[in-house]
């Protein structure tokens, strides 16, 4: 590969893309940078609406109405993050040597399958382990779809507006995820209540069939292929980082799984709020902040944003009140909101340039490998301890989280002294 060429990483696989975005970028329109990006984010957003609908009703659906266990109930939620965990190499190689408008369009028909998927569960509501199938098939569809489209889209769009505004690109499709899933879970409470699970499914198919069509009609950009870097080969240097992105993301796979139970287990209404409060508090906290981390570095930023995560998820496990809770839950997507980049920006340093991206993509599968363990085994703890609990093992996971970033902090400030 030439000096000429730099790499953009996909969670799976790596694409090229040239310095000199601007020569090869698309003309930006009348709208702007922030207009085209948008065009792409769009994409990301369906995908998290598509997946914030059914986020607060399945839960509940699965142990309260359908009478399977906790442990089952976080697993058909989880189930999903192992789709997207095994699908992300997939997703890299489609991007790379078929394109980033490929990757999309396949990701969005995935998703309008996982709706389709849900209304027949909806359906055989009267036959339990059918309907039972039909939710797990749905939640893998949607984990694959949320892979495909998620990365498709953030390629899609550096490739258009240039390798300049990556920064922006990425940004935005965190934005449009939080915001999506914040939007989307009230939405399918006020849904399902009203017209049953099987309106969910409808509008899924609805929602992304539609964004199917418009992302067949979008134009596509050159497929740039570049050096291909082994998924694992940087895995023992970010391993530590890894680790504690994982467990610093335990607060909200907790509060996004078992929220719903949780308030019905206090006879309170509402639990949708709790992640609206959750979605609206990271984003704000994103747009507010994320310059701190160029201005004060990864780790002291980490540190601050686990701390003030570990004292949302300590208010959630003493909350009394509904409104404590929603309080509490807003607190935790504060706090989380920047965890993610901060840890990250330490963790690709640890490795040579031409390996940083794989770096990322490595980074990247902690989480999803944390979000599909916590529904069961926060779910086992529920079962033996109650509700409370999964708090409470949620704020043990995001202080050790902290003990783990503190400690790199220290290593690596040793090690430049």
């Amino acid at each position: 590969m030439t000096a000429s060429d730099r790499k953009f990483i996909s969670p799976g696989g790596t694409i090229s893309l040239p310095e000199r975005a601007g020569a090869d970028a698309a003309p930006i329109g009348r709208f702007g940078i922030a207009g085209q990006i948008a065009g792409f984010t769009t994409f990301t957003f369906v995908v998290y609406l598509a997946i914030g609908l059914p986020l607060a009703i399945l839960p509940a659906y699965v142990h309260l109405r359908m009478g399977f266990s906790a442990a089952l109930a976080g697993l058909v939620i989880s189930v999903q993050y192992i789709a997207t965990f095994l699908s992300r190499p997939w997703a890299g190689h489609i991007s790379d040597h078929s394109g980033a408008k490929i990757a999309v369009i396949w990701g969005m028909a995935m998703c309008t399958g996982s709706g389709a998927l849900l209304v027949a569960a909806a359906l055989f509501h009267g036959t339990p382990w059918l309907s039972i199938v039909c939710l797990i098939a749905s939640r893998l569809a949607l984990g694959v779809g949320e892979s495909l489209g998620s990365t498709g889209a953030t390629l899609w769009g550096i490739s258009t507006v240039g390798q300049q505004h990556t920064a922006k690109v990425i940004s935005y499709n965190g934005i449009c995820t939080y915001g999506a899933m914040a939007l989307g879970a009230p939405l399918g409470v006020v849904l399902e209540t009203h017209f049953g699970l099987v309106s969910l499914g409808l509008l899924t198919i609805a929602v992304c069939g539609a964004s199917l069509a418009f992302a067949m009609s979008k134009r596509a950009v050159p497929v740039l292929v570049g050096e291909h870097l082994p998924f694992q080969s940087v895995l023992g240097r970010v391993a530590p980082h890894g680790i504690g992105l994982a467990l610093g993301g335990v607060g909200y796979s907790v509060l996004a799984t078992f929220v719903t139970l949780f308030y019905a287990s206090r006879h309170w209404d509402g639990a949708a709020l709790c992640l609206t409060a959750f979605g609206m508090a990271f984003i704000t906290a994103r747009l507010l902040f994320i310059h701190t981390i160029e201005r004060f570095g990864g780790f002291p930023v980490a540190m601050t944003c686990l701390s003030v995560e570990a004292l949302g998820v300590l208010m959630l496990w003493l909350a009394r009140t509904p409104w404590t809770a929603f309080a509490a839950a807003g607190l935790t997507g504060f706090g989380f909101a920047l965890v993610f980049p901060a840890i990250g920006v330490e963790a690709v340093r640890r490795v040579p340039e031409r390996n940083r991206g794989t770096a990322l993509s490595v980074y990247t599968v902690f989480s999803d490998v944390s979000f599909f363990l916590v529904g069961p085994i926060a779910g086992t703890v529920i079962g033996a301890f109650g509700y409370a609990s999964a708090f409470l093992f949620a704020l043990i996971c995001v202080l050790t989280s902290l003990g783990i970033v503190s400690g790199l902090a220290a290593r690596t400030g040793r090690a430049s002294g």
